[in-house]
């Protein structure tokens, strides 16, 4: 997989070091009932890969002793993982905020009925993508008839109180481009999203995350394959900032694999790049029990200028817009 993308060469990108540890990331498996365009975990119906119980059972005992105050749990469609809500109900015991990185279209599946009920009842936030809101645009980036059941997941969510102004339930919509360029500027496109929505749809929502596009997993293929690899690396060489460089997430994040290994984004994780102070050995969550992160490096390479880039990007949206 490494050699599949120029990435992992020597990088001019600048050090980096984490900060107070905040987020725990865990990818709870890579099958998922759609196959995105832009996914860079190529997750799929066809991937069985998932985390079990132990891992599930070592997450929780992290959390615990660690104090860490953020869970976020993504995929694939993190819901089918067979422990996902023993997880969630876990970890809302424990007091942490649980954020739910949700493809919409899972909450119109067969045995899936009352997962909404479930994901408000454990005050789970909602991460919900939807790369556009138009119909055309969101099913040339998600597969063909995504559209409609998309809609369908958010008028549930809203009926439960998720994306109202005077509601605790939090519903972000996450936009990513169509193609090989930079997002626009998240918050005049988060006042289109809510006007449209609205208007059109009788959908309400509380954030607009815009997410730059990594060169990594399928589409980092596509980009090969177009010929646009290496002119869509030096856009973001082009656009870098270095006041985003505070901001970034895997300063206070780490991300965890189905299989419990640790990375210090998911987006090393998908490329299978180690913590930067274990080089060339991955470092398993029950390995980190007893030690202190603060300061230390993170793993760099150049696709870290995808999270600099313009106004930043993050699994919580523009840095500096």
């Amino acid at each position: 997989m490494l050699a599949t993308y120029p990435l992992l060469k020597e990088t001019d990108f600048p050090l980096l070091k984490r900060t107070c540890l905040t987020t725990l990331q865990v990818n709870l498996g890579y099958r998922c009932n759609q196959q995105c365009l832009h996914c860079h975990v190529n997750a799929g119906p066809n991937r069985t890969e998932a985390m079990d119980e132990e891992g599930i059972k070592l997450v929780i005992d992290f959390l615990a002793k660690k104090s860490i105050t953020t869970l976020d749990l993504t995929g694939g469609a993190p819901e089918l993982n067979p422990f996902f809500r023993q997880l969630v109900e876990q970890a809302h015991a424990l007091g942490v905020r649980i954020i739910d990185r949700c493809n919409l279209t899972i909450l119109e599946e067969a045995e899936q009925e009352d997962l909404a009920e479930f994901l408000a009842a454990h005050k789970v936030e909602v991460v919900a993508s939807l790369p556009c809101y138009m119909k055309k645009n969101v099913e040339q980036q998600r597969g063909k008839g995504v559209f409609e059941p998309s809609l369908a997941g958010l008028r549930q969510l809203n009926a439960l109180g998720y994306g109202q102004p005077d509601k605790e339930l939090k519903l972000n919509l996450v936009y990513n481009p169509q193609g090989a360029h930079l997002p626009p500027a998240q918050q005049q496109l988060e006042i289109d999203y809510k006007q449209h929505l609205l208007e059109e749809y009788d959908i309400r929502f509380n954030q607009l995350l815009t997410i730059t596009n990594m060169p990594i997993q399928r589409f980092g293929s596509m980009l090969i394959s177009k010929g646009q690899f290496d002119e869509y690396m030096n856009l973001l060489k082009q656009s870098y900032q270095s006041d985003n460089l505070q901001a970034v997430m895997c300063r206070s994040m780490l991300s965890v694999d189905w299989q419990g290994y640790v990375y210090d984004c998911d987006f090393n994780q998908m490329l299978d790049m180690p913590l930067a102070n274990v080089k060339n050995k991955k470092v398993h969550l029950s390995e980190l029990m007893d030690i202190e992160t603060e300061g230390q490096p993170i793993a760099i390479a150049d696709h870290c200028y995808g999270c600099t880039a313009g106004s930043g990007s993050s699994c919580g949206g523009a840095l500096s817009d």
